[in-house]
């Protein structure tokens, strides 16, 4: 979600060589050929568990909010999720939940072990959503940054980003129904740059022995409407076709909002196409994405406009694994587009929502090569 997207939302604020890198790539791909692996077009998914793609979920905020105070008074100036919110949302068919958190809460320090307090709160929902067989993308809600530093930039080298990484997925590498979500929403710096800190965390996470899922963003906040832009530099469309996975087991993440601007700071929506570009440049290049936020107000204009989008990806199933909305979580209040019930009551856009999961698990959806 783009800074100060909305009033209502509490305000955000904006390794390895390359020589090492290769070396690590070498050594994959010798083991892959030695004991196969799957290629992109075959990525395989978690097995743990009955749920299957495509998968449809929620961010569950909270643990990203009030930059002003890092890291902060966990339940003064920030929380966490209760499994009490998944619950409600796995009842509602939900099977993915993108988990945002700030890089300053559990990492006080670059190249700091760990925070303790940090990872039992993620541990303890993450354990939860996993053992009901649904996935949980870990979300450093971050904007390529740490404590306003962009990573690569000469106060925040590369490998502390990696060191992130390393860590987060030595905790985690054993439960394959946790995604890796690089980072929210790079921006600020050259698509070129991007790339670097994204390589070396995919390095990074794969020298770990981690074979999970990486979700990778774009620069420029990583919009979809935008991939072939250059108002950020060289165009996402371009500079991610050189992203390095050893395992080559990583998807695209993109956000998407319906307002004029796609930046999700209104409610008012537009009908224009946002995803049929993004989409064939998928299939062009044998890629598959994720959506991993969306959101709009409830208005006739804007289900109008959310409902287009939705047809659309149920209908390109074959490279869209599945969406998470934005947002949920117990801070909300008023944000029109919070998806946390009120008042013991569904939201208004749940009932669009799960329509259109409905809809995506019937065979007659699955139109993978829908132009």
């Amino acid at each position: 979600m783009v800074p100060s997207r909305f009033p209502a939302k509490i305000t955000l604020t904006r390794l390895l060589a390359r020589w090492h890198r290769s070396l690590w790539s070498l050594l994959f791909l010798l083991v892959m050929a030695l004991f196969g692996c799957a290629t992109h077009s075959e990525t395989q998914l978690p097995q743990k568990g009955a749920f299957e793609p495509p998968y449809f979920g929620v961010n569950l905020s909270g643990a990203e909010f009030n930059t002003q105070a890092l890291p902060g008074r966990y339940d003064f100036d920030y929380t966490y999720p209760d499994v009490q919110d998944v619950d409600y949302f796995m009842g509602k068919g939900m099977t993915i939940f993108r988990l945002p958190f700030r890089w300053e809460r559990i990492q006080h320090e670059t190249f700091d072990e760990l925070n303790q307090q940090q990872l039992q709160h993620i541990d303890r929902l993450v354990r939860h959503i996993t053992a009901k067989g649904a996935l949980v993308i870990l979300d450093p809600h971050n904007f390529a940054r740490y404590y306003g530093n962009v990573i690569g930039e000469k106060d925040l080298p590369i490998s502390a980003f990696a060191d992130l990484w390393t860590k987060l997925a030595r905790h985690y590498k054993n439960n394959p129904n946790v995604l890796f979500g690089l980072m929210n929403e790079p921006s600020g710096m050259s698509s070129e740059l991007w790339l670097e800190d994204a390589n070396a965390a995919i390095a990074a996470i794969r020298a770990t022995g981690a074979n999970n899922l990486i979700l990778v963003p774009g620069n420029g906040f990583s919009g979809a409407s935008s991939w072939f832009g250059s108002w950020y530099g060289t165009p996402n469309a371009e500079v991610l076709l050189s992203i390095e996975d050893p395992l080559d087991h990583y998807i695209i993440e993109v956000h998407q909002y319906l307002d004029a601007n796609s930046s999700g700071t209104s409610t008012t929506c537009v009908e224009a196409e946002r995803l049929q570009r993004f989409t064939d440049w998928l299939k062009t290049h044998n890629k598959k994405a994720f959506l991993g936020e969306f959101g709009a107000a409830d208005t006739p204009e804007c289900r109008q406009a959310l409902a287009k989008m939705l047809d659309h990806i149920n209908a390109n199933q074959a490279v869209w694994l599945g969406w998470t909305w934005w947002s949920a979580g117990p801070w909300w209040g008023s944000y029109p587009f919070s998806l946390q019930p009120s008042n013991g009551k569904d939201r208004p856009q749940m009932r669009l929502l799960e329509h259109y999961m409905q809809q995506a698990k019937s065979p007659s959806s699955i139109q993978g090569d829908q132009q």
